[in-house]
């Protein structure tokens, strides 16, 4: 169950709230990678070398290629396993060992940290693994497919005393950092209000998360109960297993995927943590032939409120791309949008309802406020912050940084998403419950 209280009241061996915020502000310290000698490199195990996982082989090299080496892999998929083993000979000069079970992968005293690139019903029991193995930690995001694992994520970090990212990576991208420098100087004063979507569409022989199913795949070279992990237990269906996203099984969809990026950003940039409540609605309106049966919606919006009044609205639709993706600020003096993670725009309010030719009312000081466009692939060299993530990831393991997005600021961000499913799911408003750490409904 995702964590849910009728009547509230505390959970048993969570943090309390105060501790939760507390620790939120402090990233891990720094690192404890023991002695090394000069040449020496951080050795990682990589568990996923799906379609994000094998995209992270190439962003890691480019972000740290002289502080670390890939040594070991591990995925369910044979055919997996040998399209990374290629690509780590061509970009990284040798392979790693394989294997088709992460415990025997964490169980090398080798491997100093462990990149988890897995669906996320997975990330609890395999996180946990790999601190109690002694291994740093980098998690995809979400950070737990519960609300509850998530808190026993967080435990496990506190007693390891080890490196966790959660793979957030907007918070490590220039140009929201950007954004947030510009939030924080006052260039838009006052925000009660924001805006955020993505928005996607397909071919229709290509419907939104339906990945091309590998002809050559079968029982037989794919470890399907190894992948099922703690899911319901199902005969094998290659849909499940390499479009994973659509099913609640093992996924949130939308609300985990998309969404819980860009509410997390919204807390970055504002410095918010978890909304008050989360009202959710939506459906699968684009993506009805009859031979799809994916659980998940492609349609959602999700109303936030927050405790200091601000208001979030955010909305999903999987079947058309026209207006991309982003996150738009609202405030009393100016607006700033983030628009694909490529362009930053800031415009400075003119009191004047935006008629044509209308006098700019302004008052002098917010008048004076030059409107701005950074484009972040021009400025800072950037396509969005991943590489930046794993480096910041890297430089932590080393002693030399603090993680961006430690596990309690990943636990706020998988609230959120997790907030909206409750909602869509249950068709009522979601309030979160600060004492109990939970969720309950109105």
């Amino acid at each position: 169950m995702i964590g849910i209280s009728e009547t509230g009241g505390p959970m048993a061996d969570e943090l309390n709230r105060r501790n939760f915020l507390k620790a939120a502000a402090i990233a891990a310290g720094p690192a404890v990678i023991g002695a090394r000698g000069a040449n020496d490199k951080v050795n990682i195990g990589w568990i996923g070398v799906g379609t994000r996982g094998y995209a992270g082989l190439d962003w890691l090299h480019t972000a740290a290629a002289n502080d670390v080496q890939i040594s070991a892999i591990c995925d369910t998929y044979d055919g997996y396993i040998a399209r990374a083993q290629d690509r780590l000979q061509t970009i990284w000069g040798a392979k790693a060992k394989a294997h088709k079970d992460y415990r025997e992968l964490l169980a090398d005293k080798s491997i100093d940290a462990v990149y988890i690139m897995t669906p996320e019903h997975l990330h609890h029991d395999m996180t946990i693994a790999a601190l109690k193995a002694g291994k740093h930690v980098y998690i995809e995001k979400p950070l737990a497919h519960t609300i509850e694992e998530g808190f026993d994520i967080i435990k496990a970090w506190e007693q390891a005393k080890k490196v966790v990212q959660v793979g957030t990576q907007n918070r490590s991208s220039s140009l929201y950092k950007k954004a947030k420098e510009l939030i924080q100087q006052g260039m838009v004063g006052d925000v009660h209000f924001v805006r955020a979507f993505w928005y996607r569409n397909g071919l229709p022989n290509e419907p939104s998360w339906r990945y091309v199913i590998p002809a050559e795949a079968n029982p037989q070279n794919t470890d399907w109960n190894r992948f099922l992990g703690t899911a319901p237990k199902r005969a094998w269906d290659p849909h499940r297993y390499f479009q994973w996203r659509l099913y609640w099984d093992y996924s949130g969809g939308i609300s985990t995927d998309l969404l819980v990026h860009q509410t997390d950003i919204v807390n970055f940039m504002l410095s918010k943590t978890v909304p008050k409540t989360c009202m959710a609605s939506g459906g699968n309106y684009r993506w009805t032939d009859p031979s799809d049966d994916r659980d998940v919606p492609d349609t959602l919006s999700a109303v936030y409120d927050y405790s200091d009044k601000m208001q979030l609205n955010y909305s999903c639709y999987l079947g058309n791309e026209f207006f991309g993706f982003g996150e738009e600020i609202f405030g009393n003096e100016g607006t700033i949008r983030v628009m694909n993670r490529q362009d930053l725009y800031f415009e400075p309010e003119s009191y004047n309802s935006r008629r044509a030719n209308a006098p700019n009312r302004a008052p002098e000081n917010i008048k004076a406020r030059a409107a701005i466009h950074i484009n972040g692939p021009q400025e800072y060299k950037e396509s969005d912050g991943a590489i930046n993530h794993f480096r910041n990831f890297i430089q932590s393991v080393l002693g030399k940084e603090q993680v961006i997005a430690p596990p309690t600021v990943g636990q706020q961000a998988a609230i959120s998403g997790h907030m909206a499913t409750l909602s869509f799911k249950n068709q009522k408003k979601a309030v979160w419950d600060d004492t109990a750490q939970k969720v309950h409904f109105v």
